[in-house]
């Protein structure tokens, strides 16, 4: 099983590296993936070298794609035309896509979230067809979150959709039941 994370210049860090962590715990092969160049500033001023850049990749190798959020980096990613054409063409293979914070709105505008639930950073709900207010919510094949301190949940649903069987093994790694 292989995950796309794509990051564009504005990167929300902590929403990143919880995302790209949490999938490699569980076995899953993830691409951090640039989409202009292969180190990418995060919001806080975290550079980040990529496996791949975007020119790089075949989407069809991937089940699964995952946006972090933060700004402007849902910006860029909403600007990639690319970045659109992939979730337009993963989704209609039915293949796992998830957004966190500002970053279900590149979903938005991909044109895959006008009959599905979803979630996203609170000051942004508006922008959301079918919003829910909740830390995680997942319809179907779309999985998204609401910001930073989500983070560590929504990535935990991504591998208990995909791999339940080391679901818990993660949590109790992790210590998910001793503090919370």
């Amino acid at each position: 099983m292989k995950a796309i994370v794509p990051l564009a210049e504005g990167f929300e860090e902590i929403e990143a590296i919880t995302i790209i962590d949490i999938l490699r715990r569980a076995g899953i092969k993830v691409d951090v993936v640039g989409i202009e160049d292969e180190i990418v500033m995060g919001r806080n001023g975290i550079k980040v070298i990529c496996d791949k850049t975007l020119n790089e990749i075949e989407e069809l190798d991937y089940e699964l794609i995952v946006l972090p959020g933060g700004n402007p980096g849902y910006k860029n990613l909403m600007n990639s035309e690319t970045i659109l054409n992939i979730i337009r063409n993963m989704n209609s293979k039915g293949r796992i896509i998830g957004a966190i914070c500002a970053a279900p709105l590149v979903l938005v505008k991909a044109g895959i979230l006008k009959d599905k639930k979803a979630t996203c950073y609170p000051k942004l709900k508006d922008e959301i067809p079918n919003y829910e207010d909740k830390k995680v919510v997942v319809d179907g094949n779309i999985i998204t979150s609401q910001g930073p301190s989500t983070a560590l949940e929504f990535s935990l649903e991504i591998v208990k959709i995909l791999k339940p069987e080391i679901y818990e093994q993660i949590r109790r790694d992790l210590l998910c039941d001793k503090y919370g």
